[in-house]
C-alpha cells in the first residue's frame, strides 16, 4: 500500500460509516411510521385495514403504497418489526439511498405482484418487505461473487429461514401470495443493483487498472 493509499482510508472509513448511520435512520424512520400508523388506526377502529391491496381493483391500485405500513394490531405489527429491523439493518448499512431503493423496488413490484395473483379482501402488513429483505440478503452475494455477502445470507438463512419458508405455506388469514411475491421482488433487486454496481465500480477504476482487468482487449 503507497502513502497516498494509506492517506484515503481514513475519510473512506468514515464515508462508509456516516453512510451506515444515515441508512439506519432511515429504517428507524420506516418503522417508526409504521407504528404511527397502527396508533392511527387503533383509535380510529381499524378502519385504515381497508387501505390495503385489493387483487385487480384498478381503483384501488393505491392501496401497493400504504398496504406494507398498515397492519391488523400491534402484534401483526410486533411480529413484522423484528424481522424487518434485523433484515433491514444489514441493507441499511450500505446507506440511506440503497435502503430507498431495495424498499421501494419490494413494495412497488412485490405489491403489482400481490395485486396480479392475491384473492379477494384486503391485503395488508409489511411482511412481504421482509421476505423481499430476506431473498435480498440471500441472494446478492452470488449476484456480486461475495463471499462476505454470501456468509451473510448464510447467516440470515439459518437465522430467519424456516419461518420464512413456512410462511410460504398457505394459512388462513396469512397472504403467501405477498411473501412469495416479495421474495421474488428481492431476488430481482439484488440482480439488478448487483449489475449497477459492477458498472459503477469499473467505472472508478484507474485506466492501468482496466488494461489488468481487461488484458484481451488491448491492442
Amino acid at each position: 500500500m503507497t502513502e497516498g493509499d494509506g492517506d484515503g482510508l481514513l475519510p473512506r472509513a468514515l464515508a462508509k460509516t456516516e453512510k451506515g448511520r444515515a441508512g439506519l435512520a432511515l429504517l428507524a424512520g420506516i418503522v417508526a411510521l409504521m407504528w404511527l400508523v397502527e396508533v392511527i388506526n387503533t383509535l380510529d377502529s381499524n378502519r385504515l385495514d381497508t387501505d390495503g391491496i385489493y387483487a385487480r381493483n384498478v381503483t384501488r391500485f393505491w392501496g401497493i403504497l400504504t398496504s406494507p405500513f398498515i397492519h391488523a394490531s400491534f402484534q401483526h405489527l410486533l411480529g413484522n418489526t423484528v424481522p424487518f429491523l434485523f433484515l433491514g439493518a444489514i441493507i441499511a448499512l450500505r446507506g440511506a439511498g440503497r435502503l430507498a431503493l431495495v424498499t421501494g423496488f419490494i413494495i412497488v413490484v412485490g405489491g403489482l405482484g400481490t395485486w396480479l395473483i392475491s384473492p379477494s379482501g384486503s391485503t395488508i402488513g409489511a411482511s412481504g418487505v421482509v421476505f423481499g429483505y430476506a431473498s435480498y440478503l440471500l441472494t446478492r452475494g452470488f449476484f456480486n461473487r461475495s463471499i462476505w455477502e454470501i456468509m451473510t445470507g448464510a447467516v440470515v438463512g439459518v437465522v430467519w429461514g424456516a419461518v420464512l419458508v413456512s410462511s410460504l405455506v398457505p394459512h388462513a388469514g396469512i397472504s403467501w401470495e405477498a411473501h412469495a411475491c416479495g421474495a421474488v421482488a428481492g431476488v430481482i433487486v439484488a440482480w439488478r443493483l448487483s449489475v449497477s454496481d459492477a458498472k459503477t465500480a469499473d467505472a472508478s477504476l484507474p485506466v492501468n487498472a482496466h488494461l489488468l482487468r481487461h488484458p484481451a482487449d488491448r491492442a
